[in-house]
This record gives C-alpha cells, structure tokens and sequence, in this order.
C-alpha cells in the first residue's frame, strides 16, 4: 500500500498528528485484535479534529471478518478495505472526497505481483517475502480462510524477480513467509514447488540468507528437506506451528495429523539436517483440554526440546467450528498451563543457549541496540526478526554494518538472548 502510494506523489510522515490521510491496517485473528485494532482506529480519529487529518482509511482483516457492518459502528471512517482490495488504496484516495465508494470488501481473491511497487518496512538489510496468500486447510480454531480466502501461489518466477529488486536495495536477508509455506504451489503446478523456489531463491547473487517460516507438518517433500540440508544459503531453520500434541486435541483442532506423525515428521527432519532450529506453537485450553491432554504436551515438548517455542491460550473465536465445542476451559486454567509451558521451554533454551558459549558463530548484524547507544545487536541463523531473540555484542571492529554476516563469539547466555564479541580476523 506505502508502495502504490508513493508512486502517487504521496509523503509518508513518521507522526499522525503531521499526516493528511491516516490507514489502520488490522488484524482479527483473535478478540484482542479486534479489540486492540478498534481501539487503535478510534485513537486515530482523534486527529481527524485534533490534527491535519481529513480522511481515515480502515483495512485488512478486521475490516473483511465484520464486512458491512463497520460502516455504521465506525462512522468516524472514510473507507474500508478488505484483505484482497488493498491495492485500491490509491485510487480511493487519489478520488475527489465523496466520489470513492465508502468500503471495498469483496472476496478476497486478488495477490499482487512483482509489478507491485513496495517499500520494505522493516529494516533494509532484511525484508519479508510473501510467497502466497490464503489457506485450504480448515482447523477448528481458525479464522484464516474466512479472512484470507482459498490457497493463492505466485509464481517462482514472480517471486524470484522481487526478491533480486530487494537485493538490489541492499536485502541480505529474506524471510519466507505466507499462510502455509507447505502448499506453496500446489495451486498453481499441481503439486507443492517450495523447495524449487528456494533454489531459485538461492541462485541470487547478494543474498546471504533465507529463512522459512509457517510449514504446515503435513506434506513435507523429501527434495524441500534436500534443499535446506544442501543450500548455504537456506538457513536450517523452520518454523512449524503444530498446536499440540495430544490425539484428542489434534482430532477436534481437525489438523489432519497424530503425534505420532508429528514425532516422525520431527525425526525425518533432524536426520536430514542435524543442526536444524526448529520454531513451534502451540494452544493450551482449547475446548475439552484434560490435565491428561494437557500433560501429554508437556511430555512431547520436554521430549523434543524445540529451539524456540510460543505458546497461546484458546480464545473462543465466533465463527470458527471450535467455538460451538462443549468444555470450554476456564481462563485461569489456560493461563496457567500456559505459564506452566512457557516455564518448562525456558529451561529447555537456557539450556540450549549456555551450550553455545564459547563457540564463534556467524552473526549478521541489525544495527545498535535500543538499550544501549554502547552495544550492537545481531541475530544467529537460528534467530528470526522479532520474534526469537538477538545477540548483543559488546565489542566491534569500528566501522561495521547493518547487514554484515560476522563471526561472534558467544560469552554469556540467556533464556532469550545472548551476548557476544566479534572475532577479529
């Protein structure tokens, strides 16, 4: 959306208060979303009085979850654009006030293309990729494909052209990201084409590192396995979201897979690529939940000792199968078992992590950190953006930068984080 806009003559300001146009792009993925998004749109129509605001723009999921019926709950809006009609976003604001239709929310079927103009959002040496849009599978707890629609692949061709513009800006990292990285394709070629991808992906010059996140553990091809093990440039990392682990809940979160299969998708994983990180989540509290269900999680997570995990408490989602489910969990439970979880998963990292000190690893650097204007941050290949942790180094050769891959040797250890010094040729 900031890309199209540019491209029309539009400022991006860092502040509401100095902007002409305010978009709130939404998630609803859960009630506190929703609730957080609403929240955060009626704190911008604040400025629609208090600043230089004439038009206020809503957008993305929660916008196409409740549809229509946002325009008279949310008067204080001037358009409403769902998931699959963000790239209306400049014609509805290059029109004349009053002559763009006040929402756009049809089904969501469109994916833009390498033709789109984008603006990297996060940092310049790292950027997401989006490989596809929308999900087919229909777990109980999940409101995806009612937000985002059936399974739409680009293609690799597509993909591999946005990604060479990327680098040509100065990405050295590229995370792969989409609703279920798993299917990728399969849509557009018959059968799943991640792992070509990767390939392709990886005969960039200039790019250092790709990481996979959102593999469903269904279908996992023997040659995506091959590509990960044998790509440099493929980091042995994935992320894989399987939610839990017991059969009875495997069964009513209808995720086509036991624990069993889990177990041996796990271990064909680790065979393949020994050294692999693998990110999982997992929901405690879903409807009909025993302390025996909740137990046997325990055991499969003290069992396979995950190098990163996230865990979330069921939230009773209107709209999706599970809600309707008999034995809703008290919400002290949920949070306890989820303090429980996250309790046993931290030692599992502290573990893990005080295994590293005194090794040197490659490190690739994101700039200073925000605790200190003394120390640096970085992330090991086991570390993606945000979300799994960073190593802060004490001590630098002058004159590095953001996007630079050094080796650091690790000195201290944390749950989370660690802390490191580069080593000196």
């Amino acid at each position: 959306m900031v890309g199209k806009l540019l491209a029309r003559d539009f400022t991006l300001v860092d502040e509401p208060a100095q902007a002409d146009v305010i978009i709130v792009n939404t998630c609803s993925f859960i009630q506190p979303a929703t609730e957080e998004s609403i929240e955060t749109v009626l704190e911008m129509a604040k400025f629609k009085e208090a600043g230089s605001c004439s038009r206020l723009v809503v957008t993305g999921c929660m916008v196409q979850r409740y549809g229509a019926s946002l325009v008279d709950e949310l008067p204080e809006v001037d358009h409403f654009l769902g998931t699959g009609d963000y790239h209306r976003i400049d014609d509805v604001l290059a029109a004349r006030a009053g002559e763009a239709p006040k929402s756009f929310i049809d089904a969501p079927l469109y994916i833009h293309d390498e033709m789109a103009p984008r603006v990297n959002s996060w940092a310049r040496h790292s950027a997401y990729l989006k490989i596809s849009e929308g999900c087919n599978h229909r777990c109980t707890f999940c409101i995806i494909p009612q937000l985002r629609g059936k399974l739409r692949s680009r293609s690799i061709e597509s993909l591999a052209t946005e990604a060479l513009r990327l680098v040509s800006q100065g990405v050295r990292e590229l995370n792969i990201i989409s609703q279920d990285s798993t299917a990728y394709g399969r849509d557009l070629y018959g059968q799943p084409k991640l792992a070509e991808l990767l390939r392709a992906l990886a005969r960039i010059d200039g790019l250092d590192w790709l990481r996979l996140h959102y593999a469903y553990p269904i279908g996992l091809p023997d040659d995506l396995l091959e590509t990960i093990a044998q790509e440099p440039k493929v980091l042995p990392y994935l992320d894989m979201p399987l939610q839990h682990a017991s059969g009875n809940m495997l069964r009513a979160m209808k995720r086509g897979v036991t624990r069993e299969g889990q177990e041996r998708i796990l271990e064909r994983l680790r065979k393949a690529v020994p050294d692999i990180a693998i990110r999982s989540t997992f929901i405690v509290g879903f409807p009909g939940e025993t302390e025996a269900d909740f137990e046997e999680l325990m055991s499969f997570v003290r069992e396979q000792r995950f190098t990163r995990l996230g865990v979330f408490t069921y939230y009773q989602e209107e709209g999706t199968p599970a809600a309707e489910l008999p034995d809703q969990v008290d919400e002290d439970v949920k949070l306890d078992r989820q303090k429980r979880l996250m309790a046993l998963q931290s030692d599992i990292s502290l573990k893990m992590h005080k295994g590293l000190v005194g090794q040197v690893l490659p490190v690739m650097l994101d700039g200073k950190s925000k605790e200190s204007e003394l120390l640096l941050v970085g992330r090991l290949p086991s570390q993606a953006p945000d979300v799994d942790g960073q190593v802060y180094i004490s001590s630098a050769p002058v004159g590095v930068r953001a996007g630079q891959i050094l080796p650091c040797r690790i000195t201290q250890a944390s749950a989370y984080d660690l802390v490191g010094e580069i080593v000196e040729a």
